[in-house]
């Protein structure tokens, strides 16, 4: 008897952090969407060798048609920080329509998931007739789409939650016997996907902000010393009075100082 496939062990998700911080150059995430992801090992593999944001998602939307096979449509929803929702990757336009749906309604499997307890999971066997999305699920049905089964990110996290990942199938009960526990790891790879990239974007920010501020140190150094010159006062008195020329015409010191450098070195 074949030995049965290996499981990601406890802690996966922070281990994934780690090597997808250190992005190698790869192609794994080119492949077109459904070719198949055998496991979630694989999975892992194709996260750590992502070189961006948007080839990480695709791999975690590739996974989650393989290993819900009942899936016919995927997608990774993003709740933004006035709290609204956007997708960030889909198998499907069908899916981003269907995903900007519960948008506008503020109904649906996506939004239900991010709003619970627990482990955020929201299922339902046939949308049409389902109370709890009784606006989007009718519409939905007229795309075909039957069941649903959505994971909301960052497990046990005190919603509402960031996002989730959502399995859409055009079959009533055809996620009835998808594998929770595989979806719900896949949303914490999401998790940490995203984890990262805000973490790098934050980094980027503030390395852009030192940067500036150094920049505009020296500036204003500068015009200090013209100042301290050209009127005969000292440091204090100059960086007074470019502070109160920049009070009184509303404009950032930095630029104050940067025209009296720039006019001097004019001359």
């Amino acid at each position: 008897m074949p030995a049965p496939p290996r499981q990601p062990p406890a802690g996966a998700a922070t281990r994934l952090r780690r090597r997808y911080g250190g992005c190698v150059t790869g192609t794994a995430a080119e492949r077109p969407f459904g070719e198949h992801v055998p496991s979630l090992e694989a999975a892992s593999a194709g996260l750590a060798h992502a070189d961006t944001t948007a080839e990480a998602l695709r791999v975690i939307i590739d996974a989650g048609r393989t290993l819900v096979p009942n899936a016919d449509l995927v997608s990774v929803t993003i709740r933004t920080d006035d709290g609204t929702f956007d997708t960030a990757a889909a198998s499907e336009p069908l899916a981003v329509r269907l995903d900007e749906l519960q948008y506008r309604l503020q109904e649906g499997p996506c939004v239900l998931a991010s709003r619970r307890g627990g482990l955020g999971v929201f299922t339902s066997a046939d949308v049409e007739t389902d109370p709890l999305i009784s606006s989007w699920g009718p519409a939905a049905a007229e795309h075909r789409v039957r069941s649903v089964l959505s994971v909301g990110l960052y497990a046990h996290q005190d919603p509402p939650r960031v996002g989730a990942v959502n399995f859409m199938s055009f079959a009533r009960g055809g996620l009835d016997t998808a594998d929770r526990d595989v979806a719900v790891v896949l949303a914490a790879h999401t998790a940490a996907v995203l984890e990262v990239r805000a973490e790098a974007d934050a980094a980027a920010g503030l390395d852009a902000n030192l940067r500036d501020a150094l920049r505009n140190r020296d500036i204003i150094g500068q015009a200090k010393g013209i100042l301290v010159e050209r009127e005969g006062i000292d440091e204090d008195m100059a960086f007074a009075l470019l502070r109160s020329v920049s009070q009184r015409m509303n404009v950032k010191l930095s630029e104050i100082a940067r025209t009296i450098t720039t006019r001097r070195s004019d001359l």
